[in-house]
């Protein structure tokens, strides 16, 4: 069966597939860029920026939610995980500016059960 000369390719349903696929991967594309923790560091006049590959970074946002490594958990959990890990690795403490001092003071105080002193702080450079 040949097609007659005057009547050509329809590609109306291939535009509309592509259209479909581009709005799919621009909405990922957003969720992928908001998957970051608002923190608002405090600021020191002393802060030094390190760069360190092996590290686990708990973090408390401004609502004293913990996260490991950018992932909710709970405080139970997160002393648990501590737990497990070894003496050597360093810990990364990031605290919101805006979130309670007692939520930092009981992860310290689960570092200091432990025994662990390979910690940081992270603050922002005083301006």
């Amino acid at each position: 069966m040949r097609l007659p000369r005057k009547e050509g390719l329809n590609i109306v349903p291939f535009v509309d597939i592509m259209l479909v696929l581009l709005a799919i991967i621009l909405s990922t594309a957003s969720f992928i860029a908001q998957g970051q923790i608002k923190v608002n560091l405090p600021e020191s006049s002393t802060a030094k920026i390190e760069n360190n590959d092996k590290k686990i970074v708990i973090t408390i946002d401004n609502t004293n939610q913990f996260f490991l490594d950018s992932n909710p958990i709970t405080k139970d959990s997160l002393k648990e995980k501590i737990m497990q890990i070894d003496s050597k690795t360093q810990i990364q403490l990031i605290s919101d500016s805006d979130a309670k001092f007692s939520s930092f003071i009981e992860i310290l105080d689960i570092l200091k059960s432990k025994n662990h002193e390979n910690f940081t702080i992270q603050t922002e450079v005083k301006k």
